[in-house]
């Protein structure tokens, strides 16, 4: 059974419809996906609909990826198997877009200082009615001739310390762990390894997600070294959280795919131990 539980429609920063993900999904033989989207949750339904209507051989679990602040890194929690009509968890959600608009019109401002023109207005088209995000003001000004690569236009621009970075506002991680858990949902430590934290500020992270009641964390990713799947594996074990895996699809490329790579270390007690669908299909 192929587990992929992190992945983006075009209602965040993805490049696929909800109906082509699920279909991608069933065809790379994902036997559940949890669509992840940033700080939104409309995806969710339209993914559900096409799926029910082709009858595909796929459970959706329903998910959200949040943006959060932890001293001065951005972290990301996701949320998994959560209602979505829960009202904590929409408030939530109204004032992470609320922040979103704020730090767009920012981006835009100092963005176009740089020379480049119209930069929220095309931004905005492309999100279409998705999140906006730094991908969306990427591919603006990546087509003006900032770089030759999304990659390359993020390294010169949109990172830290480059001219058209904004600092976050972000919830807290107790809010967004808050959130999940109102709506029952699960809440996972999204790619530990890629904050770029030493040692001492990655267990310093884990024990504040831990003390906020956070449930899980990342161990599997589609690249990564096969020690650094065994080190988070092992902080998992240590700060008694459970293992995550996912592929954070946003589109396809050579290294990045629906399903790839993904598997838990044989003394990993997975996110899924208890979940109802997973037992089921183990028995099928």
């Amino acid at each position: 059974m192929k587990f992929d539980l992190h992945s983006h429609t075009y209602y965040s920063d993805g490049k696929l419809s909800p109906e082509d993900l699920v279909e991608r999904a069933v065809e790379k033989g994902v036997n559940i996906l949890a669509i992840t989207d940033h700080d939104t949750v409309k995806a969710l339904p339209i993914a559900q609909q096409h799926i029910e209507k082709n009858a595909l051989p796929l459970t959706l679990v329903k998910g959200i990826e949040f943006s959060t602040k932890w001293e001065s890194f951005e972290i990301h929690i996701v949320g998994l198997n959560i209602d979505v009509e829960d009202s904590t968890l929409a408030c939530l959600i109204a004032e992470q877009t609320e922040k979103r608009a704020i730090r767009a019109e920012k981006m835009a401002e100092k963005l176009e200082k740089r020379g480049f023109k119209n930069v929220l207005e095309e931004a905005k088209t492309l999100a279409n009615k998705g999140q906006l995000t730094r991908a969306h003001f990427a591919q603006v000004i990546q087509a003006q001739g900032a770089a030759n690569t999304l990659q390359g236009v993020f390294k010169k621009f949109l990172v830290r310390g480059k001219p058209g970075y904004v600092m976050s506002e972000w919830c807290d991680i107790a809010t967004a762990v808050k959130a999940i858990k109102a709506a029952g949902g699960q809440a996972v430590l999204a790619h530990p390894s890629r904050y770029k934290l030493s040692n001492k500020w990655l267990r310093r992270l884990l024990e504040e997600f831990k003390h906020a009641g956070g449930d899980g964390i990342e161990v599997a990713l589609p690249q990564q070294a096969p020690s650094d799947r065994q080190f988070l594996a092992q902080l998992a074990e240590e700060y008694q959280l459970l293992s995550s895996q996912g592929s954070d699809f946003h589109f396809a490329t050579n290294w990045l795919e629906l399903g790839k790579n993904l598997y838990l270390p044989k003394a990993s007690v997975p996110i899924w131990q208890d979940w109802a669908v997973a037992k089921e299909q183990e028995l099928n």
